[in-house]
């Protein structure tokens, strides 16, 4: 851990004034830092000599579920890179309503939507406690200059993000609520997959109202269909719990079966026939 009273080179003086705290959020007590070389490791960056000698620290700042890690309107001056936890970036309309734009998890990044105009355009929400890295813009702009493939790491952060915005768009525009829930699920698995943990088998962090508001969906609509795809067999519900029973049924629903068609997937599941689930294409 590094003493505030040490200021190593220019650089690290930078990092130091732009990681003030400019929200009433911000938690100061066990403060935390990490080196550019971990920062690099973070992001799948090898670490260079020249990038381990950098005597430069960034600091991990720490929210509690339900806390903004930003405001809208807020100021632009450094993105959050989500070390840990899970997050919800909404805007608000003119009556106040929420509609969530994305789900941050691990490795994501926050803020790279305002780097053009210099204030935040969206709020970003914690939905768990969060470990977030602050990486000031300024200084990790002047850093990408020196090393690189921390300039890479970053153009692939941006190219992330936007490949985000394209799936939400696929989502979106999938016929049948069916369809966006089983798209939705797929693409969870798939980014808990990417952190390291099951594919199969996972915690929702979010409610089904967020579901539902980045789906386009009601409430009732998020809960009715995953309670008819869970009927099917396709997936196991329980509360926030879910478990991925066919990914390849899951990824061809398009629209839910007649019940007729219904009782006769479901039979073939629970006799453990799974070759059966060729018939998923028929659900299209």
């Amino acid at each position: 851990m590094l003493q505030e009273s040490i200021l190593v080179n220019p650089i690290s003086q930078l990092l130091r004034e732009e990681a003030a705290p400019a929200c009433s959020n911000w938690n100061s007590q066990n403060k935390l830092w990490s080196t550019l070389a971990e920062i690099g490791e973070f992001l799948h960056v090898p670490a260079t000599q020249a990038m381990v000698r950098e005597n430069v620290m960034f600091q991990h700042i720490y929210f509690k579920a339900g806390q903004r890690i930003h405001t809208l309107g807020q100021a632009f001056d450094s993105l959050f890179l989500v070390n840990s936890g899970f997050i919800k970036t909404v805007l608000f309309d003119e009556f106040g309503n929420e509609q969530v734009l994305n789900f941050p998890m691990k490795g994501d990044v926050l803020g790279i939507d305002s780097i053009h105009t210099g204030q935040h355009i969206s709020e970003a929400i914690a939905l768990s406690d969060c470990d977030i890295i602050l990486l000031p813009f300024k200084a990790i702009t002047t850093l990408s200059h020196t090393h690189d493939q921390l300039a890479h790491a970053m153009f692939g952060l941006m190219s992330k993000e936007l490949a985000r915005q394209q799936m939400r768009l696929s989502i979106h525009g999938a016929a049948s609520a069916e369809a966006r829930v089983a798209k939705f699920l797929l693409s969870l698995s798939e980014r808990f997959f990417l952190m390291g943990y099951s594919k199969s088998t996972f915690n929702l962090r979010m409610t089904r109202n967020d579901i539902g508001s980045y789906l386009g969906l009601t409430l009732e609509t998020v809960s009715r269909t995953l309670s008819a795809i869970n009927e099917l067999g396709l997936i196991s519900v329980s509360q926030r719990r879910i478990c991925i029973n066919d990914a390849e049924a899951l990824k061809n629903l398009r629209k839910l079966p007649s019940n007729k068609l219904k009782t006769k997937l479901t039979e073939c599941f629970q006799t453990s026939n799974i070759n059966s689930w060729g018939l998923a294409p028929a659900l299209n």
